[in-house]
């Protein structure tokens, strides 16, 4: 069916997020997490716990909050910490979260996570060391992300490594476009 169909060839099938039973698909590398979070309705609008320090997910106290925006089809990659774990948050906007193991050695070494977070779909994503991290603002409005590091930020020795997501390194090193 549809054989004679004028570009059927370059058709690709959807991937569903979620699955038969509408839980989320697991992520496929190791160590990267992900929490769901509701939005718990009450009189005056809503509540939505970002992280408690009794979840295992959160792995360590809470040292530092910041909070990032990204524009409008803005594409915010390549990170990586080799000391640090993230721990992002999407507060506003609907955010495509992408994750690269380039981790010799790694039992997932090569694999790229996925995910789509906003505002009506919330949760607390994981981001252990060593792991290429970023993000496009897939919605129409500023978005808002909260971090919560589990390292404080040091300005005089920041682990912060960056990686141009436009760049030919980048795109010969990840297997993603964005």
């Amino acid at each position: 069916m549809g054989q004679n169909l004028a570009g059927r060839a370059e058709l690709v099938a959807k991937q569903s997020a979620v699955d038969a039973v509408g839980g989320l698909k697991r992520l496929s590398i190791e160590g990267l997490q992900f929490r769901p979070a509701r939005p718990v309705p009450h009189e005056d609008g809503h509540l939505t716990e970002v992280a408690r320090s009794d979840w295992p997910i959160v792995g360590g106290p809470l040292v530092q909050v910041h909070l990032t925006t990204t524009l409008p089809g803005h594409v915010r990659a390549w990170g990586l910490h080799e000391r640090s774990t993230d721990r992002l948050f999407v507060v506003k906007g609907l955010i495509r979260f992408v994750v690269f193991d380039g981790r010799a050695g790694s039992a997932t070494y090569g694999q790229v996570d996925s995910l789509l977070v906003s505002e009506l779909s919330p949760g607390l994503l994981i981001i252990p060391p060593n792991l290429y991290h970023g993000w496009k603002n897939i919605g129409d409005n500023e978005a808002a992300i909260l971090n919560m590091p589990e390292k404080l930020y040091d300005h005089e020795r920041p682990d912060a490594l960056d990686l141009p997501w436009d760049s030919p390194q980048a795109a010969a090193l990840i297997p993603h476009t964005w």
